[in-house]
């Protein structure tokens, strides 16, 4: 199967709901579930591809409902979501797997963890989002986000008008802006990698595929993100592994510390100078072989 074919791929759910993915890496690999970040979609798993090439990986890349090629769920929850990916896997005739979940997919790493404990051997999160119910978690991140989550919190048709609608439109059409914003208060290797014409091309390409369908499923992400998961994480006991560069000003590294300190089995690994961005794709070799590596040593 050609690489169009591998990233644009379907499948109808029980409900009558289609579900999108793609798949990068290793065909005959191990499996691994990527939750993409936010907003984001299915594309956003091209940027590790070649790592999971060469670490003999099969990334299955699902775009939450909403996102790129998945209807929209109206009444989703982020424990849902594995439903969702237990019927892919099916579909895929896949037993067991993996889940590697980057910034905004963090909390769906970990509810794929939490729902399905027989059919997932370990979970990766990349600069993963906190639980937003925290104060201290809100108050570390910048004034944009605090804002956009508090409205999530207390405010969502404020928040529809103004992300699902305006925003939303805005990014859809030009997401080099939302890329260049970001890069302003972003650290030094966070600008640099956001610069590089190949990254920010297949970035560009996962938030305006994430946002076909219009602004809904981000803004139902932005909403589930403020409220409490619904997961409890002690029942997690499979290996977790949390990556975290320590210059992250999108999410900040309190985020992936204060989640570990919830789970039995997680290790931490933070990496100096590294930010939200240049961490998930210059480091994804060494973060898709430490994965592998805890699905063969198993459970502590």
């Amino acid at each position: 199967m050609d690489l169009s074919k591998r990233l644009d791929q379907s499948v109808t759910l029980k409900d009558g709901r289609r579900l999108g993915f793609a798949e990068v890496g290793y065909s005959a690999g191990l499996p691994v579930v990527y939750c993409h970040g936010f907003p984001a979609s299915r594309l956003e798993s091209v940027l590790i591809a070649q790592a999971a090439e060469r670490q003999r990986a099969r990334i299955i890349a699902p775009d939450r409902p909403g996102y790129g090629l998945s209807d929209l769920k109206p009444a989703r929850t982020i424990g849902s979501w594995a439903d969702d990916v237990a019927q892919l896997a099916d579909y895929l005739g896949i037993e067991r797997f993996s889940v590697l979940g980057t910034s905004g997919g963090g909390p769906y790493g970990l509810a794929l963890a939490a729902q399905l404990p027989d059919r997932v051997d370990a979970v990766g999160i990349i600069c993963g989002l906190g639980l937003l119910d925290d104060p201290e978690a809100m108050q570390a991140m910048h004034w944009p986000a605090r804002f956009g989550f508090g409205a999530a919190r207390s405010a969502p048709r404020m928040l529809r008008l103004i992300y699902g609608e305006f925003l939303g439109r805005l990014i859809f059409r030009s997401p080099e802006v939302a890329l260049s914003l970001l890069a302003l208060g972003s650290p030094a290797s966070d600008r640099s990698t956001l610069t590089r014409p190949e990254i920010k091309a297949a970035l560009c390409a996962s938030v305006r595929e994430a946002l076909r369908l219009g602004g809904e499923g981000a803004v139902q992400d932005m909403i589930l993100y403020a409220h409490d998961w619904g997961i409890d994480l002690a029942q997690i006991r499979m290996p977790t592994t949390f990556w975290h560069g320590e210059a992250d000003v999108t999410v900040p590294l309190s985020h992936a510390l204060a989640l570990a300190e919830r789970l039995p089995h997680a290790q931490v690994f933070t990496f100096p100078g590294e930010g939200h961005f240049s961490l998930p794709i210059d480091r994804a070799d060494e973060i898709i072989k430490t994965l592998i590596e805890s699905i063969k040593r198993g459970n502590p």
